[in-house]
């Protein structure tokens, strides 16, 4: 078992090959769900990112974003943070940076775990790039047939939205969950929140959510 290790500015990254898909399991069980480490399996590498500050201040900021919308627009809304989302069948997993179940949430408003064997996966997740990569997670967030991923990377926000037909991953420029977002916003709010107070912009955005939906 070979370990590559990297120390950015945003997160710090471990990679171990040759891990059998039992081991993997077995680490799951020992590390327990108490810890600031992401998790991510495939094709026998195990990655482990360790965010810092600058990549958790996005994260929960954006997630306040998205409770905002959620909030002032009456919408369903059940946050699982950086659950682990694992396919047996393609011994592959997956722990975003946070994850949300929106049209699906009345399907596991009751739960506290998860099994996407019998649950079905969130309808959005967020995956924070400051200085690593997330692309290479796409192809398992679609065997696990994830809806919508936010990619947030150098300053921008791109969304990609799961296509069944081909399997994949397109980029678009409209969310599927928050259609009516203009997603520039987003970036621009972060780049704001670095000035001012984070609650008074988190305040500003109530206002426009609000009063776009009266006079959209």
């Amino acid at each position: 078992m070979t370990a590559i290790i990297t120390k950015p500015i945003g997160e710090n990254i471990v990679k171990l090959n040759s891990v059998s898909w039992a081991t993997f399991n077995h680490l799951l069980d020992e590390l327990g769900n108490k810890r600031s480490q992401r998790l991510t399996y495939y094709n026998h590498i195990l990655e482990i990112m360790s965010p810092l500050g600058i990549h958790e201040n996005n994260n929960r900021f954006i997630e306040s974003l998205i409770f905002v919308i959620a909030d002032e627009l009456g919408l369903n809304l059940k946050k699982f943070g950086s659950l682990t989302l694992k396919s047996p069948q393609f011994q592959q997993a997956v722990e975003p940076d946070s994850c949300y179940y929106l049209q699906n949430e009345p399907k596991v408003r009751n739960k506290q775990q998860i099994d996407l064997t019998i649950n079905p996966p969130p309808d959005l997740v967020l995956e924070i790039d400051i200085t690593s990569g997330s692309l290479h997670k796409l192809p398992i967030y679609a065997n696990l047939g994830v809806p919508e991923i936010w990619r947030y990377h150098a300053e921008k926000l791109t969304v990609f939205i799961f296509e069944k037909e081909t399997n994949n991953y397109q980029e678009c420029d409209q969310s599927f969950v928050f259609p009516f977002l203009d997603l520039s916003l987003i970036p621009e709010l972060i780049q704001q929140s670095s000035i001012e107070r984070e609650t008074a912009v988190l305040r500003a955005f109530r206002k426009y959510i609000r009063d776009s939906q009266k006079n959209p």
